[in-house]
């Protein structure tokens, strides 16, 4: 079979005569159009249409005279045949053979297997050949994979081909013709610019306020498209060959329009400068539904900011669902000897066979290749495959996939397939060269960026996980309030975060509050994390005042010497009272949300960013909570970025807590976080407040150093037991516990020693503080001898549980005894 026009190798010297007529006849209609940006690629297509060619391209010699480099090309992708961008000069291939021997290559698929063994060139099914182009100027290569060849007559027309593509352009403006008014002339080395009334239209200008320079219309253009070009009009990138792309120009009041440029780049010589010659058309006028090497540039763009797997096969369905009307779109990674689903369009199952429906749904999402033969040799051969309506040998659950037509695109990466890629139509499809063009070029455009997007997806997840591990696992259960947590890694890098929260238990049913960011994105930066995690936590324990902790973690970070800073947000809240003591280092406020849903800044005092002045001082401010209200403390990540200012993004968060419902946490987290920008990381901490509904009760004893101080701690102990109506049965207990805990702090321990006694729902506590740091040692065994050591032993016996805390430089050691429940009634 031949193509439409070609010229058969086989018909006699009337009919090769007559196509080479008609080719030479399509060559001087070409060659006389004023569109100079077109004129090379299709004077190669007559090649396609009158010699039988599948692909034709030009190769010229580049800044580099040691390189012939393809200047343009047409039919389906070069790839196919294993062709490549550049070719040395001095290479043994039939393009640098040609251009450096002036004679004509024409090599058969024998001749061109036996080539390619001796000389490491492409081979397979099909012929090549390879003209010269006068004086000096490269190669015009052809390939077609007719069976016999090109013929005689294929041979004329790629010889009145190669005459073509080097005939001189009819004169323009540049040249001292009449400028046409959809052409332009660029001199890249003045960059002045003669452009017709209707490219100065497209632009909102009429010919009297152009200047004539670049720059003028480059200021017209939206700012994200002028690198792309730039490319073109810049001499630094200058090249011989067509150019073709699209951009946006600016519109005041109005959606920017879409502009087509294209041209070529033409030599200078004779003292005349390199110029850039072509058209400026708007894109709407002149875009097709699938020949559109726009289509390819906007795929490429779109997956060049997809993020993850998901994004990348969406930016991939968007670009070809619509311009080819396909009825479903499926793409599938490949993973060891199995397919996984990423992307299904449309997603409604009832839009596919009723196969995977049955069978293969649930298979489907890991399904061993070795099932599917059809889709194993497509990635096997790494070259899309395409059937039309009633194709036969097709599995029936790919038939049903697509009855008017399929097409199976192998997804590329590297020397390997990512995945697989198929598209499907209901009615009768035909397949174009150009629509296979486009099929071919973004599977490529695909593979690579899918693969990119699945390495990203793949260590984006190990930096999150590595990120979670130096956050709390879990949060504690909190005494008359509840908290959640959520932290985001950033979505704009790979690199580990420095945001982190806490909520760390303190005695006296106070419960510290810590939200932090250390400066930067690093494995650096992450590390001081935690140790800054670490070391709030051990100084709050310590049982030290909020300043005296933010002020120890400020001297450990300017001790340790890093260029890194943090800034920390830190509150001590009290459950019992609902106050709270805040400071804040260098962070940005927070938002409380009071129960009537009213909102406001919790403006505190600050002092400056952890790590920065050795001697800084950090007040505090008071804060109080009424049950209901509802504290949400953030990292900047949130509220803050290029887009959006600070307090921009403080009244955003504001209204949204005012707007949520606060009975529902995890809800109200996930509704702030919907939608924030991820260029930086987010931690967001939401405390709500409710306050205990059983109080406890409290009493204290400072034990004077007396002989008979332990008689006075038993006293005041079984006097305010007997004020609480503790039942008699647990009070002997008590006593005893009382007693060896006294005792042992005089006896070991110099300074002040101080009972406290607590009582909630039936269970007392009571703990001793004096001023020693050492904890009481458990002996391992004591001898019949001995007159000491059994004092913690009764302790630990007798208690439901005991331990110790770090009291501001000293200890507390405490007891729990459960004394039954408290008769109700006043105490």
């Amino acid at each position: 079979m031949t193509s439409e026009g070609a010229v058969d190798p086989g018909a006699g010297a009337v009919g090769r005569a007559a196509g080479t007529e008609r080719a030479a006849s399509a060559l001087e209609a070409v060659l006389s159009g004023t569109d100079p940006g077109d004129r090379l690629r299709r004077t190669l297509e007559q090649a396609l249409v009158f010699a039988g060619a599948s692909f034709a391209a030009l190769y010229t010699p580049g800044e580099d005279p040691g390189l012939l480099c393809l200047a343009e090309s047409a039919g389906v992708p070069r790839t196919l045949y294993g062709l490549r961008d550049t070719y040395p000069a001095d290479g043994d291939t039939p393009v640098a053979g040609a251009h450096r021997d002036g004679r004509p290559v024409w090599l058969s698929p024998a001749e061109l297997a036996g080539y390619a063994a001796a000389r490491r060139v492409p081979a397979g099914g099909f012929s090549l050949a390879a003209l010269p182009l006068p004086e000096d100027g490269g190669s015009l290569l052809a390939v077609t994979e007719r069976p016999d060849g090109f013929g005689t007559g294929g041979r004329a027309v790629l010889e009145l081909v190669a005459e073509a593509v080097v005939r001189p352009a009819p004169a323009t403006a540049a040249e001292g013709g009449e400028l046409p008014p959809d052409l332009f002339a660029l001199a890249m080395d003045t960059g002045r610019v003669e452009a017709g009334d209707d490219i100065l239209g497209l632009f909102g200008l009429a010919p009297r306020e152009f200047d004539g320079r670049i720059e003028t219309l480059l200021r017209l253009t939206v700012p994200e498209d002028l690198p792309a070009l730039m490319s073109v009009v810049e001499a630094d990138h200058m090249s011989l060959g067509e150019r073709e792309l699209e951009f946006r120009v600016q519109r005041p009041g109005r959606a920017p329009r879409w502009l087509r440029l294209r041209g070529r780049m033409l030599p200078g010589g004779e003292g005349r400068p390199a110029r850039l010659v072509g058209t400026v058309a708007d894109a709407a006028s002149v875009r097709s539904d699938v020949t559109d090497v726009a289509r390819v540039q906007r795929l490429a763009a779109a997956l060049a900011t997809a993020g993850t797997v998901r994004e990348a096969g969406q930016a991939v369905v968007t670009a070809l669902r619509g311009p080819l009307r396909a009825d479903r779109i499926a793409l599938a990674g490949l993973e060891n000897d199995r397919l996984v689903v990423t992307v299904l369009d449309p997603p409604d199952p009832e839009a596919w066979p009723e196969v995977w429906r049955t069978e293969w749904r649930t298979e489907w999402p890991d399904a061993p290749v070795r099932h599917m033969p059809t889709l194993a040799a497509a990635l096997r051969d790494g070259r899309p495959r395409i059937w039309p309506a009633g194709a036969d040998a097709l599995e029936p659950a790919l038939a049903d996939v697509g009855p008017g037509g399929l097409a199976v695109l192998p997804l590329p990466a590297g020397d390997r397939a990512w995945g697989i890629c198929l598209i499907g139509w209901d009615g009768p499809h035909d397949f174009g060269a150009d629509e296979r063009a486009l099929l071919t070029a973004s599977a490529g455009l695909a593979g690579q960026a899918l693969t990119r997007a699945h390495a990203f997806d793949a260590e984006h997840e190990l930096v999150g996980m590595l990120q979670r591990q130096l956050l709390p696992r879990r949060l504690p259960d909190l005494p008359g309030a509840s908290a959640v947590a959520r932290y985001l890694p950033s979505t704009a890098g790979l690199e580990l975060g420095g945001d982190w929260y806490d909520v760390v238990p303190l005695p006296d049913h106070h419960v510290a509050l810590v939200i932090g960011d250390v400066q930067g994105h690093s494995a650096g930066a992450a590390t001081l994390m935690g140790q800054m995690r670490t070391a709030l936590r051990a100084y709050a324990v310590e049982g030290h005042p909020p300043d005296v902790v933010v002020a120890r973690a400020n001297r450990l970070l300017v001790d340790m010497e890093t260029d890194l800073f943090a800034t920390c947000g830190y509150v001590d809240l009290d459950m019992e009272e609902g106050t709270a003591w805040c400071v804040r280092a260098g962070h940005p406020p927070w938002v409380l949300r009071h129960p009537d849903g009213r909102t406001e800044r919790v403006e505190v005092e600050g002092g400056p960013p952890l790590g920065v002045v050795a001697q800084a001082e950090f007040p505090m401010s008071p804060l109080g909570l009424g049950p209901g209200a509802l504290l949400a403390l953030t990292t900047d990540g949130l509220v803050e970025s290029a887009g959006t200012d600070l307090d921009a993004g403080l009244d955003r968060l504001a209204r949204a807590l005012s707007a949520a419902d606060p009975a529902h946490l995890d809800l109200v987290a996930d509704a702030l976080l919907d939608g924030a920008g991820r260029s930086d990381d987010v931690a967001l901490l939401l405390v709500r407040y409710d306050g205990m509904a059983l109080r406890p009760l409290r009493e204290s004893w400072t034990v004077w150093r007396v002989p008979e101080a332990v008689r006075h701690a038993r006293r005041f102990t079984r006097r305010t037991l007997r004020a609480w109506r503790v039942p008699d049965g647990g009070v002997d207990t008590v006593l005893l516990i009382v007693s060896e805990l006294v005792t042992n702090a005089l006896v070991h321990t110099d300074g002040p020693v101080r009972l406290d006694l607590t009582l909630l729902g039936g269970r007392l506590r009571v703990a001793v503080a004096d001023s020693s740091p050492r904890t009481p040692a458990r002996p391992t065994s004591i001898g019949w001898q001995a007159t000491g050591g059994r004092g913690i032993l009764l302790v630990e016996a007798t208690s439901a549980a005991w331990g110790t805390l770090p009291v501001s430089g000293g200890k507390q050691v405490w007891s729990e005894i459960q004394v039954g429940p408290v008769p109700p009634g006043d105490v």
